[in-house]
């Protein structure tokens, strides 16, 4: 995992990523979270790639959601474990 793909899932893991659909206010991608859940505005291009390959390696998911409301881009079991190693490096 490179630093970028580690700095991405530790975002992931403090609720601070967003997934917007694109079907309103905006373009698909990747967005932070403010403080009460909201869209804060789009991660930087660098990131938004760290995190698409963190979703095709299963490490990340975006959580289902009714509508056209932003997901959540949560942290998988898979990619806990990848955590709690680069922790303990």
């Amino acid at each position: 995992m490179t630093g970028s793909e580690a700095e991405a899932l530790r975002h992931c893991a403090a609720g601070s990523v967003l997934f917007h659909s694109g079907l309103w206010g905006g373009p698909m991608g990747f967005v932070w979270a403010d403080a009460d859940g909201a869209a804060a505005g789009h991660v930087p291009q660098w990131e938004s790639e760290a995190l698409t390959i963190l979703e095709r390696k299963r490490l990340v998911a975006i959580e289902p959601t009714g509508g056209a409301r932003d997901a959540r881009v949560v942290v998988t079991p898979i990619g806990s474990l990848h955590l709690t190693q680069d922790l303990a490096a």
